[in-house]
């Protein structure tokens, strides 16, 4: 797991990561590779059309340790 996104300011969470995307406050976005692909499809195309580089962390779980929470994440995003 990068260290950036343990030591950065970020946002964890779907609805989160929209709202911060659609203010174009994005510098990253992690998804984890085991979320639903239904669900995180609209992070994925927001990156794309917004040039936003996406991440993928092989586990939900692996992604809420770095976000330091107690449960897995599907998806967190770096702020700018």
């Amino acid at each position: 797991m990068p260290d950036k996104l343990m030591r950065s300011a970020r946002l964890v969470g779907m609805k989160q990561t929209l709202r911060a995307l659609e203010t174009a406050s994005v510098e990253a976005v992690y998804i984890a590779q085991d979320a639903d692909q239904a669900v995180v499809r609209p992070i994925i195309e927001g990156c794309k059309e917004l040039g936003v580089n996406v991440v993928y962390v092989e586990t939900m779980a692996e992604l809420g340790r770095a976000c330091q929470i107690d449960v897995g994440a599907a998806v967190a995003c770096i702020l700018k």
